[in-house]
């Protein structure tokens, strides 16, 4: 049985990831490569599940709890000691990630699961960068992720069964659901919307409707909880893109990226994270008007 999760990257993902690993009861590990990274999102956790308990949809004490169960660390050796289960949500580039998995699976025992969060990139070439391919598996998950309880399972062509139970086990743990998808490019979900906030973006460029009369007509009309342009200032727009030109070369030209969207990315308007995106946010990561 997995006790100790290590997540690589302490991004709004890997936080994400590492809170509810620390709140199923997991010892968990997140490494970052400087305490100020890690610093703001041990913080971040903390506010994320205070607003829980003020809530009342988490209990003071397992908030703490959890709390305790979290460390951090910059040096990746140190932070996969002890591991029976690794989880990388670093950068998506796949060679930054290759680089990774070399060096984890040099280091860690045979026996170790080597997971990645990416939401479009090969599984199976990622597994070729390890003498583990058996133990190799993707595990997609959502923003933000302590309140979607859904995870795509992603087996690459080597994935074992063992390895895809013991996922499924842990994801179980973690109080999310799940599906198994064998490896392709964008899976199911990433490759439905990102079509979906392409179109979006055709559409605002052409004069078609605001941001927020397509945002509400989705919202309204097709009863998706959020809009596509406040989901991809969620996601950051240089993540959507970078999806779409991965997928643009290895599926064709329907997934050519919205000029509009390239233009955003180019002047840094990149999302929440940086304030401004499609929207624009204050310092809370509120919307502003207009």
């Amino acid at each position: 049985m997995i006790e100790k999760v290590t997540v690589f990257g302490a991004g709004t993902m890997g936080r994400g990831i590492a809170q509810v690993a620390a709140l199923a009861g997991l010892a968990v590990t997140m490494q970052d490569l400087s305490e100020g990274i890690l610093h703001p999102a041990v913080q971040a956790i903390r506010a994320n599940m205070a607003k829980g308990v003020a809530k009342g949809k988490l209990e003071a004490c397992s908030a703490e709890a959890a709390i305790g169960r979290l460390s951090v660390a910059t040096d990746p050796l140190q932070a996969a000691e002890g591991a029976g289960f690794i989880i990388e949500a670093i950068v998506e580039n796949l060679e930054t990630k290759k680089d990774l998995f070399r060096l984890l699976d040099r280091s860690c025992p045979a026996e170790v699961i080597i997971a990645s969060n990416t939401s479009a990139l090969s599984l199976t070439e990622l597994a070729s960068a390890t003498r583990r391919p058996d133990r190799v598996v993707g595990m997609h998950f959502f923003n933000p992720v302590p309140l979607i309880h859904f995870v795509e399972i992603v087996r690459g062509l080597e994935t074992s069964a063992e390895t895809i139970e013991t996922t499924a086990s842990l994801m179980k743990r973690m109080k999310k659901e799940t599906v198994v998808i064998s490896d392709s490019p964008g899976f199911i979900t990433s490759r439905v919307n990102v079509l979906i906030g392409n179109e979006a973006f055709n559409m605002l460029q052409e004069g078609v409707a605001s941001a927020q009369d397509i945002d509400k007509a989705l919202k309204l009309g097709l009863n998706h909880p959020m809009g596509p342009f406040e989901l991809v200032d969620l996601v950051g727009l240089d993540i959507r893109l970078s999806v779409l030109r991965d997928l643009h070369a290895r599926l064709g030209e329907k997934f050519r990226p919205s000029p509009l969207l390239v233009k955003y990315v180019n002047a840094g308007r990149l999302g929440k994270k940086v304030r401004r995106g499609v929207y624009v946010y204050d310092e809370e990561g509120k919307r502003l008007p207009g």
